[in-house]
């Protein structure tokens, strides 16, 4: 899939791949999900369906936040306070454990939840202020909603489409 260059675009690619992750993620086993055998997100560790959807809704609503935080003009603390970009893997930890007392059904419906509000939230913004100018260092807003929202629903699925043929 080409990379979003427009709102159209961007909302387009966050849908289908959320929607091919869903369906792939309804064929997983309710007795697996917190089967620990799936590669982690930091290197030599290992995770759990239901780790990964806790990794995904800890990136959606991190997003959600960035772009709460820089509509009220407060500073956006990259990629989350407390955590550089090099600390990736223990940021996945801490979504791990945010959302551990979570069960399946909740963890997809909170997913779900969060995907619903950044539809929202993009859709009312303009392509001028998704792509015309840099956010993040050279990212524009559209492209950084894209690298944590599409790119890790396409690699989500990936690693559990691989996961359910073990």
């Amino acid at each position: 899939m080409a990379v979003p260059a427009s709102k159209a675009e961007l909302l387009a690619a966050i849908d289908l791949t959320f929607d091919r992750l869903m369906a792939d993620l309804a064929r997983t086993p309710l007795e697996r999900v917190d089967e620990t055998t799936l590669p982690g997100h930091a290197a030599g560790t290992l995770m759990s369906p239901a780790d990964l959807v806790a990794y995904l809704i800890g990136w959606n609503e991190l997003v959600l936040k960035w772009l709460d935080r820089d509509d009220r003009g407060q500073p956006v603390d990259f990629p989350e306070t407390g955590f550089r970009w090099n600390q990736l893997g223990q940021l996945a930890g801490k979504f791990y454990a945010d959302h551990g007392a979570l069960d399946w059904p909740r963890r997809l419906e909170r997913l779900a939840a969060a995907k619903a509000r950044l539809i929202e939230t993009i859709s009312a913004r303009s392509d001028a202020e998704l792509y015309g100018r840099p956010w993040y260092d050279k990212w524009t807003k559209g492209r950084m909603i894209q690298l944590n929202t599409s790119s890790p629903y396409a690699n989500a699925r990936g690693r559990i489409r691989k996961w359910l043929k073990t």
